[in-house]
Parts: structure tokens; sequence; C-alpha cells
């Protein structure tokens, strides 16, 4: 049951990111495109999602438990550290540079554009060096 769930939950996302064209790399780009042919309609995409979001985790996190757990998984670091700040900052040039979010680079696999399937290679790549970078990291720290 978990899995038709996420698989549900997936085909709503990328059905909302498909009608919304945030598949399209230049309806993206175009929104960070403030001096010339700016496009507000990411912005609405975004406020949708928030308007859903917020009180739909209001309504789950107010029951005592999650209907497939035992109970809910949060994260419990609240500290924006380097990591945090260089993460988020290479997931917004990435994002800027190619017009894709790792979130709607999917549902764009069905496009069969050449550039979805590069771009998903250079994410997977990154996520490949960046666990690399990590684990060496994490080993050379003093006991």
């Amino acid at each position: 049951m978990r899995l038709l769930t996420a698989v549900f939950i997936g085909l709503i996302f990328g059905l909302g990111i498909t009608i919304s064209g945030m598949i399209n790399p230049a309806k993206v780009l175009n929104f960070f495109d403030l001096a010339g042919t700016w496009d507000p309609s990411l912005a609405f995409v975004m406020a949708g999602a928030l308007a859903v979001a917020i009180p739909g985790y209001r309504l789950v996190l107010g029951r005592p438990a999650p209907a497939f757990e035992q109970r809910f998984d949060l994260p419990d670091v609240r500290v924006i550290d380097r990591r945090l700040v260089l993460g988020a900052a290479t997931f917004g040039v990435g994002w800027g540079i190619a017009g894709f979010c790792p979130g709607g680079a999917l549902p764009a696999i069905g496009t069969g554009d050449p550039v979805v399937f590069l771009f998903l290679a250079a994410l997977i790549g990154g996520m490949l060096i960046a666990r690399f970078v990590q684990a060496r990291t994490l080993s050379r720290k003093p006991a």
C-alpha cells in the first residue's frame, strides 16, 4: 500500500508540474530573467504549492502517527550551517543554469528531450561527487 501511495502522489506531482508548464526549462528560466522576458507563473505555482502544503502539513502533523509508520521522521537539526548554505546555493545555481529542478526534470523525461537526460546525468554525477566528498570529510575527522 505504501508503494501505491507513493506512486499516486508522484503522479499527481508530475501532472501538476506538467500542466503548469514547469517541465519547460525556458519557462522556468524566464522567471529568473527580471530585466527581460520575465514570466511570473513560477511564483504562482510555488504559491499554489504552499497553499496546499501548509494546511496539509498542519493536518498530518496533528495526527498521533503517520498512516504507514510508527512515528514521524522529521529533521531535528535546525542549524543553518555551511553545508546547508552551499547545498542550497548549488541547487539554485543549477536550477538557474539548466532551467530544471530535480522534481521538474523527472516528469520532463516523457518529452524525450536529450537535455533532460543530460541534466539528470549531471544531477546523479553531482550526487555521487557530494557523497564521495562527504565520506572523505567524515573519515578525516578525528574521533
